[in-house]
């Protein structure tokens, strides 16, 4: 069984920086497909980033530029460095895995979800 464990969260002023990770336990292919998806309070879970088989990754506009997904196959991690971080970067964000996803930014391609991890952007 998959399981995702997200670290990293925490506070910082805008213009900061913070650094997410998601160890991944279960599975170990190279043709997982993995993201990042934020959800404020009231509202509804959006994708941030995402990387599929053969490392191509796509990323919100809300945060091109700005925000960067990584995979590390030999540790079975992935990672998010935020940067230039605003206060509506404030939410809970989870990591998220698929056995395959055509639609790598919508929540319900996604079968394996961590529990989140809460980032908070003060201005």
């Amino acid at each position: 069984q998959v399981q995702l464990v997200e670290s990293g969260g925490g506070s910082v002023q805008a213009g900061g920086s913070l650094r997410l990770s998601c160890a991944v336990f279960g599975y170990t292919g190279s043709s997982y497909c993995m993201g990042w998806f934020r959800q404020p309070p009231g509202k509804e879970r959006e994708g941030v980033a995402a990387i599929v088989a053969g490392g191509r990754t796509t990323y919100a506009d809300s945060v091109k530029g700005r925000f960067t997904i990584s995979q590390d196959n030999a540790e079975n991690t992935l990672s998010l460095q935020m940067n230039r971080l605003k206060p509506e970067d404030s939410a809970t964000y989870y990591c998220a895995g698929a056995y395959y996803c055509s639609h790598p930014m919508r929540p319900t391609d996604f079968g394996h979800w961590g529990r989140g991890t809460q980032v908070t952007v003060s201005s």
